[in-house]
């Protein structure tokens, strides 16, 4: 099962400032603020959505299909992600504009200043999805996530013109969309992923129940924090699977992108749904034992062992057999 994976490509650039900004902060000069603060450290980290999302079914041997732009720095990102099974072939490498960035300094009472540079990701809307399917031979599902919101509405509508599944995971950019966005977006998805928090902003925003909903979609996904998540379909039960228990918990950063990349390989294996959300859950639990959303690694013996103790050996033996 071919899957192509749109969205944002970024790294995060993430410094420390030691003292407190609010003590450089002059009350009756902040009409002219003119800063510089000398920091302790830099930290740069891979992400983007589809980035993070890749990189997860890079690890499970799903050879995933990267499609979205970045800059001439792109180079050795490419690297990394093709070193980890990801197919890059289709990212748009624009010939004027850098990656994405977001460059963030947190002080000793944590907190923040940040910018977010959108860059080539704007250009994401200039992608053919034909292309990228003659390419590889045809597109089994594409998953349209967080991007410049041009580019998501025009690889939904290219989804539906040319009959290829889609996914709908608006994530980030559904505080952005108004209602009209949103209803265009997910009409006919064969899988609307959200959050909690998501899934009723989008009833707020289109105006449409939870029923009216999915009515218009295959599949409803919502993830449930620390308690899982919930498959819905109109006219069958309610899959409910939990989390495995968590070691430690690091950071929660892109636990809702290894849910994905977990997910979407299970369907590309071809078992059934609940065992699919089994295995986002168990990535989605490594991704918070980590800092960072794609500094993990996966060990199958590990990564099966813990799978095992947390949804039992049948499943663990169905998975294992495909497991890369």
């Amino acid at each position: 099962m071919r899957i192509a994976v749109t969205g944002s490509i970024a790294t995060d650039h993430l410094m420390t400032f030691p003292g407190r900004f609010a003590d450089q902060l002059v009350a009756d000069q902040l009409h002219t603020v003119s800063l510089s603060f000398l920091v302790d450290n830099l930290d740069v980290r891979r992400g983007g959505v589809a980035a993070n999302i890749c990189f997860g079914m890079g690890l499970l041997g799903t050879k995933p299909i990267l499609v979205g732009a970045a800059g001439a720095d792109f180079d050795e990102y490419r690297a990394w992600l093709d070193r980890h099974g990801v197919e890059t072939g289709s990212v748009r490498i624009s010939e004027v504009l850098h990656t994405a960035r977001f460059v963030c300094t947190t002080d000793a009472d944590h907190n923040q200043i940040g910018s977010f540079y959108t860059g080539a990701m704007s250009e994401a809307r200039l992608i053919e999805l034909k292309n990228v399917a003659d390419r590889v031979g045809g597109l089994d599902l594409v998953s349209i996530g967080a991007d410049d919101p041009e580019a998501m509405l025009r690889h939904t509508e290219e989804c539906r013109s040319r009959n290829i599944p889609f996914a709908a995971d608006f994530s980030q950019q559904i505080a952005r969309m108004d209602g009209e966005e949103i209803r265009i977006l997910l009409d006919g998805a064969t899988y609307l992923f959200s959050n909690e928090y998501e899934k009723g902003l989008i009833e707020s925003k289109t105006g449409w129940s939870d029923e009216e909903i999915l009515s218009k979609v295959g599949h409803r996904v919502t993830t449930l924090g620390a308690r899982g998540v919930r498959i819905e379909r109109a006219g069958e039960p309610v899959i409910e699977v939990g989390c495995p228990e968590e070691d430690t918990k690091a950071d929660p950063t892109g636990v809702g992108d290894a849910f994905r990349a977990g997910f979407l390989s299970g369907l590309a294996w071809g078992v059934g749904l609940e065992r699919a959300a089994q295995v986002g859950c168990m990535l989605a639990t490594l991704v918070i034992e980590t800092v960072g959303t794609q500094e993990y690694t996966l060990r199958r013996t590990h990564f099966m062992d813990r799978f095992t103790k947390a949804y039992g050996h049948e499943a663990a033996a169905e998975v294992q057999q495909r497991l890369a």
